[in-house]
């Protein structure tokens, strides 16, 4: 069995211990949620992500908890193969007070490989939770923060750095089974090789319908500039999400 295999299974072992642990009684308390996303159609690049597990919970102490774990296939056909790839965001956040829109950051990045790990410290503001500007947020049913990833630990240059754009919106008035979702991660000062962006972005927007009780189908737009070619992409599938 390859370490690239081992590596994969050791991330499910413990994001399914993660799960066991959120199903107690003590951890609803705190609220969160985790989504199981498949997508078996994927437009351009059959090698994109076809499978991501979100887990989100609240901590005490103004703690919370985020991660997000995106699987691949280097062939683009087999999920149940040695030839699996994973990339993982793990994000500690702290709320700085009970009711500031501002938090401190810890996101740790791991995939697949040697000597490509990451992890950076930041700073991130809830626009919507923000006093002045919560109306207007709550008028269009949005939720929308921004990261700043300011420091960053890996092989790269010590001027790398990237700002995290993250929104939730929803549509009561067309239909309280819709959503949208996106992100966007521009890095900055990136040293990629030639005919390659200088400052990247990575970027998803996810249309969601509920179908019937935890079960969504999802529509996903994907942008991901650190590819050469075929950097746009289409994915869908299904969604399978449990929040308390």
């Amino acid at each position: 069995m390859s370490i690239k295999t081992l590596s994969f299974k050791w991330l499910c072992s413990v994001s399914m211990v993660f799960l066991s642990l959120l199903g107690s009684s003590n951890a609803r308390a705190g609220g969160g949620f985790f989504d199981f996303n498949f997508y078996p159609y994927l437009s351009d690049v059959d090698t994109d992500s076809a499978f991501t597990l979100n887990i989100a919970k609240k901590l005490p102490k103004r703690f919370s908890y985020f991660s997000l774990t995106n699987v691949y296939s280097t062939t683009g056909d087999d999920y149940l193969s040695d030839s699996l790839l994973y990339y993982t965001e793990q994000n500690l956040r702290w709320q700085v007070a009970d009711d500031s829109p501002f938090d401190l950051t810890l996101q740790m990045n791991f995939r697949s490989g040697s000597k490509n790990n990451r992890h950076r410290l930041g700073v991130r503001w809830r626009l919507n939770n923000t006093p002045a500007l919560a109306p207007f947020f709550k008028s269009l049913n949005l939720s929308y923060s921004i990261n700043l990833h300011a420091i960053q630990f890996d092989h790269e240059d010590a001027t790398v750095w990237q700002m995290e754009h993250v929104l939730m919106m929803k549509f009561p008035s067309i239909s309280n089974r819709l959503y949208l979702a996106a992100f966007l991660d521009h890095t900055f000062n990136q040293n990629l090789p030639s005919g390659m962006p200088k400052n990247p972005i990575v970027a998803e927007m996810q249309l969601g319908v509920r179908l019937v009780d935890s079960l969504y189908f999802i529509s996903e737009f994907r942008l991901n500039q650190y590819r050469r070619s075929d950097v746009n992409n289409l994915a869908i599938g299904l969604q399978y999400k449990k929040a308390w």
